[in-house]
């Protein structure tokens, strides 16, 4: 009941949003705040997009058109006031960066049949005749609707610059819901006058999901995985010690195993990378043009005391209240001894397609990022580029100490805790590093929530995380920017990443109070908290050995199991659970969780054993979650590379499914990825290895 507890707690900062748009954001891709009281002028309470400056600033707005008709005052009071909605930026159709094209007015609902996302008084007609009807002969100063302000909205032109009907401006009804018009249908977001709501529903074609059936199709160990730029079926592998693979991924049923050589990395970068302990290479990430470019980047630790390239400044400094003469190190390190990097690599070659390219270039084109760590835990290190955006989105932990004893997370001068976005395409000068502190040759995207905020670093995006293991932006929804984050003693949490979001850490340890007892506590720091949308206790999945640490994953978007579409997966460390977190309704930010039974197909290409004293499948330790470039899932763990496969290959039921049988296997006793399976004790040694790091690593 407590963990029950725990999760109702944690929705009360989203709103209900439509179809195919994501979660809740205001024009300027910031999360809705929830107000602590109402607001004077706009009918929006709770969580909203308006405080009580920008409500005063839309009553003047209002008071200044000079409307005499009560009628049509109130829709345009309705009109303005929808800045004010949790779902402003569908609504104004805004775009990233690009807030001076934004329209003055939402789009307004055109069609007589709203469909079943909207409430009742919504379906009855369309929104925007209902303005037409009452407003066309209503004298309307400093008209939004005037078509100069529409940036090349089609329609005529005004007659005269003092025309204030809409009959006189647009003319008829037809023009002016061609321009200000919207539809209604699922997959768009409207406006019909009132606070945008859905009816809380589930889909009645959502089948719960038996289980996860799984197939093991390679026995290596790898960290990390991410899909070919290309769209093919190949995916680059990399290990903690500094090495990527360029494999070839099965195709489903197929019952064959990964087509990957261990003995021929598509780039070695192990002379470079600080393997020891916890250290090494904690992500990569292909350029979004890496078809064209060869551009590729790898994130890892490295020790200044052994590499005259690894110099970075210092995260512990004045800038942050932290002098690095008096910090306390662990060990015989001395103060920010070890570094975080991202370096740039090509895999031009000699070749005009680097997609054809079978190996990449050891050799450091450019130092993106260098920055000296406070302690040897909390690193986060994933780099991934925005779907959308193309810029580089890095996961920074805390820098480590129990309760973030210098308050970096909190700290927007720090970058420690954070999400940063960075521009890796616009190289600044020496003089603009210098003039932005920047921590290496990037730039700030205009768009970033504290870009030009001296008082602030410019490269947070977000802010209040302790260590974000494996985010990830949903396939078919972009803005859906979900990370796992990993708790210290009490709380393991998945939160949806927004523009200038406060995850909380080192305030509230998930959706729980936090105190390290040196903290000093800044009331202006604990208002419009996000808390995790899902998660879990330590002791609430395991009484005997609690829980070892988050490892965030993605929204299964694979039609391989369709009764699993759709919904988040997610694991712990130790392998013995995964959940699946469900919307209802779809696309509403409201997350519910149910623990995932897990086994193995008999038909596996590689055997499955049994971890002790269960049936379930030995994965050892599950180091991440990874999507290939067909949607299909897989768990990258400790005893090899686990792939989501049809439901009724392990016997669970879903009437979904099309059932089709199995291939044989295709004999391949001398392929690569036979001979991988094979090599050597020193393999099973690394992979044991890694075990022990990565807990260490995430659980401390």
């Amino acid at each position: 009941m407590a963990g029950f507890a725990v999760i109702l707690l944690l929705f009360h900062c989203l709103l209900l949003s439509q179809h195919s748009y994501s979660l809740p954001l205001c024009t300027d891709f910031r999360a809705p705040a929830k107000l602590k009281t109402p607001l004077e002028f706009c009918p929006y309470n709770g969580t909203t997009c308006c405080d009580s400056t920008k409500d005063l600033q839309l009553q003047k707005q209002f008071q200044a058109m000079n409307v005499s008709d009560t009628s049509c005052a109130s829709l345009l009071k309705s009109i303005l006031c929808a800045t004010c909605d949790p779902f402003a930026a569908e609504l104004f159709k805004a775009k990233a960066g690009n807030q001076k094209q934004q329209k003055p007015v939402p789009g307004l609902c055109n069609s007589t049949d709203s469909g079943k996302s909207h409430s009742s008084k919504q379906s009855t007609s369309s929104f925007c005749s209902t303005v037409w009807n009452t407003c066309k002969d209503i004298s309307i100063l400093k008209s939004p609707f005037a078509p100069s302000l529409q940036g090349g909205a089609k329609g005529p032109a005004p007659i005269a610059s003092n025309l204030s009907t809409l009959a006189d401006l647009w003319q008829s009804e037809k023009t002016f819901c061609d321009v200000f018009g919207a539809s209604q249908d699922n997959d768009s977001v409207c406006f019909a006058g009132e606070p945008v709501k859905l009816n809380n529903n589930s889909s009645e074609t959502d089948i719960p999901p038996k289980g996860l059936c799984l197939e093991k199709i390679d026995a290596g160990s790898y960290i990390s995985m991410t899909p070919h730029p290309d769209g093919s079926n190949r995916a680059f592998f990399s290990n903690l010690p500094g090495k990527i693979w360029l494999a070839t991924i099965p195709e489903q049923d197929s019952v064959e195993k990964l087509d990957l050589d261990e003995s021929d990395p598509f780039v070695d970068l192990t002379d470079q990378v600080l393997f020891d302990t916890i250290f090494g290479m904690l992500g990569f990430a292909f350029h979004p043009d890496f078809a064209h470019n060869g551009r590729f980047f790898a994130s890892y630790n490295c020790d200044r005391l052994k590499s005259p390239e690894c110099a970075g400044r210092c995260a512990c400094n004045s800038d942050v209240d932290c002098d690095p003469s008096k910090f306390n190190t662990s060990g015989s390190s001395t103060p920010c001894q070890y570094q975080s990097v991202i370096a740039e690599y090509t895999a031009n070659g000699s070749s005009s397609d680097p997609s054809s390219m079978q190996s990449g270039q050891p050799t450091e084109v450019r130092r993106i990022f260098t920055m000296g760590l406070p302690f040897t835990n909390n690193h986060g290190g994933q780099i991934l580029f925005g779907p959308e955006d193309g810029y580089m989105y890095v996961m920074m932990g805390d820098g480590g100490g129990r309760g973030d004893p210098y308050h970096f997370s909190q700290n927007k001068k720090s970058i420690l805790g954070k999400i940063l976005r960075l521009d890796v395409d616009k190289i600044p000068s020496e003089k603009q590093i210098d003039d932005l502190g920047l921590w290496g040759n990037y730039s700030i995207p205009q768009d970033n929530p504290y870009a030009g905020d001296k008082n602030s670093a410019p490269e947070i995006w977000a802010m209040g995380l302790r260590n974000p293991w494996r985010c990830s932006f949903d396939a078919d929804r972009p803005s859906y920017f979900v990370c796992g984050d990993v708790g210290q003693d009490q709380y393991e949490e998945i939160d949806i990443i927004t523009k200038g979001g406060n995850y909380g850490w080192s305030i509230y340890e998930g959706p729980i109070p936090f105190s390290s007892g040196n903290e000093t506590k800044n009331s202006s720091a604990t208002q419009n908290l996000i808390f995790p949308v899902a998660g879990y206790t330590h002791s609430q999945i395991n009484k005997k050995t609690g829980s070892a640490a988050m490892s965030g994953g993605f929204f299964y978007r694979s039609e391989t199991d369709p009764c699993m579409s759709g919904r988040y997966l997610y694991g712990d460390l130790y392998a013995s659970n995964i959940w699946a977190a469900t919307e209802n309704p779809e696309n509403s930010g409201n997350f519910s969780t149910a623990a995932m039974p897990f086994s193995c197909g008999k038909d596996s290409p590689l055997q499955c054993s049994t971890a002790p004293g269960t049936t379930l499948p030995a994965l050892g330790y599950i180091y991440s979650f990874a999507q290939d470039n067909r949607k299909d899932v897989l768990i990258l763990a400790s005893t090899g590379v686990y792939r989501i496969v049809r439901p009724s290959r392990c016997n669970y039921a879903c009437s979904k499914e099309i059932a089709r049988p199995a291939t044989s296997p295709t004999p391949s006793p001398s392929s690569p990825s036979s001979r991988a399976h094979f090599i050597a004790p020193l393999g099973n040694w690394l992979s044991f290895l890694l075990c022990f790091l990565i807990l260490e690593r995430l659980y401390n």
